[in-house]
């Protein structure tokens, strides 16, 4: 087994093989090899999206202690982070969303905590969806649902949602992986297109574990996949076990890239970085509000890009700049 033999594999549009993943996420990050592998994710992704990357941007309507306890998340009870809830109202919600949609932010995301009462999301939802262009993308980003929670979402103006099986779920959080799972169903079952990641990367995730998500995120054809490390929360038990550097990170963004189908656009990664833009990712977010890795309570302050900043990141790599409502959540 060798990388040109692989990457001959890719062009040829041929799925790889688990065992042809595990082999591309073992070689070292900084092998010539590995150069290759991110210059042809870069070449297929550019390619397939016309060279022009989106910016999404993403509110959040709450900051609350969590009772889901993903270790890897600052809203996690058992983290201490944040020991009381703050929730925006409605007009600070349109507010945000109405500067994002002028900012030119191809997808305006809603996320709450797993708790938060979906009747208000849905409240709040559909007053943002009343203020915003009729063609302006709204995605969300909230806990499990069932199939009659879904169809609601849909009804509300939301085109799709952001929803990961995250590495080592149940485990690393208190949720489990076939509610996961079942959610992403009911999301597509009610017409609604998800968008998913493998994340969140930490040093102790093997090259068997990250292949067997990259398989999984490919099986339900999603809106985009791609990969986001672990960003360490101070004072936690994760953050013991340190971070992945962003040429690691970058060098997963690639593989996942290769690992998807052609009819699959998005390549994501979080945080927004240049060498993620050069292996292939050609979606980034803006962030307002509570950011799960972030310990300030509003990441525009502290962790949080903009709009602006995200574009720039991205031109810094080659890329151009979409600009409209987004292809990756525009019905297939």
């Amino acid at each position: 087994m060798n990388v040109h033999d692989i990457l001959l594999k890719s062009r040829d549009e041929a799925q790889l093989s688990h065992k042809e993943l595990v082999y591309l996420l073992g070689l070292s990050p900084d092998a010539p090899e590995t150069y290759l592998v991110m210059a042809e994710a870069n070449r297929l992704s550019k390619e397939l999206t016309g060279n022009r990357a989106e910016v999404h941007a993403q509110l959040a309507l709450n900051l609350a202690p969590c009772s889901a306890d993903c270790k890897f998340c600052s809203f996690a009870r058992v983290n201490k982070v944040f020991k009381k809830e703050t929730r925006l109202t409605a007009e600070q919600a349109v507010t945000y969303a109405r500067q994002f949609e002028k900012d030119g932010a191809s997808a305006v995301f809603i996320m709450t905590t797993a708790k938060y009462p979906f009747g208000l999301f849905l409240e709040i939802s559909r007053e943002v969806c009343g203020n915003l262009k009729p063609d302006t993308i709204m995605v969300a980003n909230v806990g499990d649902q069932n199939i009659s929670n879904a169809r609601k979402m849909k009804e509300a103006g939301f085109a799709g949602v952001y929803h990961a099986l995250r590495l080592r779920e149940g485990v690393d959080s208190g949720l489990l992986p076939a509610n996961r799972k079942k959610s992403i169903r009911n999301f597509q079952e009610a017409g609604l297109l998800v968008g998913t990641c493998v994340e969140p990367v930490g040093p102790e995730h093997t090259n068997t574990e990250l292949a067997e998500m990259i398989i999984y995120t490919a099986s339900f054809n999603p809106a985009y996949s791609g990969a986001a490390r672990r960003i360490p929360i101070p004072g936690t038990g994760l953050f013991r076990r340190g971070t992945i550097t962003e040429l690691r990170m970058s060098q997963i963004v690639a593989v996942t890239r290769l690992a998807m189908p052609r009819n699959v656009l998005g390549n994501c990664t979080h945080e927004p970085c240049t060498l993620g833009g050069f292996a292939g990712a050609n979606l980034f977010w803006a962030e307002v509000g509570a950011n799960p890795r972030d310990i300030r309570e509003k990441t525009e302050e502290g962790r949080g890009q903009t709009v602006n900043d995200c574009r720039n990141i991205f031109s810094e790599c080659g890329w151009n700049y979409w600009k409209g409502p987004s292809r990756y959540y525009s019905a297939r």
